[in-house]
């Protein structure tokens, strides 16, 4: 990160954390904790070991559902993007889950197959999988043709195709997928671990409301927020700017 890009972004944080401790001093309410209070519940619970025992246990369940969703959204989005009458077809079938409420699915599901992490999971899937297909269906319909053309002339085959002329068009088409899709996912774990899970953050956060324990919720909320920022600056926007490297 440049270095006016990150004290841009350290006195933006500065300056948020301000307004959150004069509010809260202003409040003096047990509601809006200061944010010395929620850092110092947020160290016992790491010292405990709960927190990170809890984060894990949701962190395993994103990036399993994540990287099942960006499979299967990057095979299905890249079959309707090519194929017109197949895209027909089952484009009812994407407007549905495109539109059908994430706890409608979440309820379902555990209906369905029970209380178990393959639902929980299962869940997961089904609610990003769509906003997947339709970024990747997009970038396939604006594929190169030319270029699909060259490789059929110079009999690449199918999977050199893929690989060597297709994948690279598709890539920034999946890093947006991917960065929005992370922001999106892991709330929905969270909602799947409120409903129907014994353990994990969503499950934490969900005890600590019926206790009332505002301070416990914030601390949670932000640990997972680093944690996911984490993984947005070191992995994520990284790949983002690679695949932009071309303009």
């Amino acid at each position: 990160m440049p270095r006016s890009s990150f004290l841009n972004s350290t006195l933006s944080l500065g300056l948020l954390l301000l307004i959150w401790q004069l509010v809260a001093m202003f409040v003096s309410s047990p509601v809006l904790p200061t944010p010395f209070q929620v850092l110092s519940t947020l160290t016992d619970a790491i010292k405990s070991g709960e927190l990170p025992h809890h984060l894990g246990i949701t962190l395993y369940r994103l990036v399993i559902s994540f990287v099942l969703a960006m499979l299967l959204g990057i095979a299905i989005g890249l079959v309707l993007g090519r194929h017109k009458k197949t895209n027909a077809f089952f484009d009812s079938w994407l407007i549905i889950l495109l539109n059908v409420p994430a706890l409608v699915t979440i309820i379902l599901c555990y209906i369905w197959f029970g209380l178990i992490e393959t639902a929980a999971i299962f869940a997961v899937v089904i609610n990003k999988l769509p906003n997947v297909i339709v970024t990747i269906r997009e970038g396939a319909r604006n594929l190169d043709e030319e270029l699909i053309e060259m490789a059929t002339a110079y009999r690449f085959g199918r999977l050199n195709t893929l690989r060597h002329v297709i994948m690279p068009q598709l890539y920034p088409y999946i890093m947006a997928s991917a960065r929005t899709g992370l922001a999106l996912i892991w709330k929905i774990v969270l909602v799947v671990e409120l409903l129907g899970r014994s353990d994990g953050m969503g499950y934490q956060i969900h005890l600590f409301f019926q206790l009332f324990d505002i301070t416990s919720i914030l601390a949670y909320t932000v640990s997972f927020i680093v944690v996911i920022q984490i993984i947005e600056s070191t992995i994520l926007k990284p790949l983002d700017t690679k695949s932009q490297r071309w303009k």
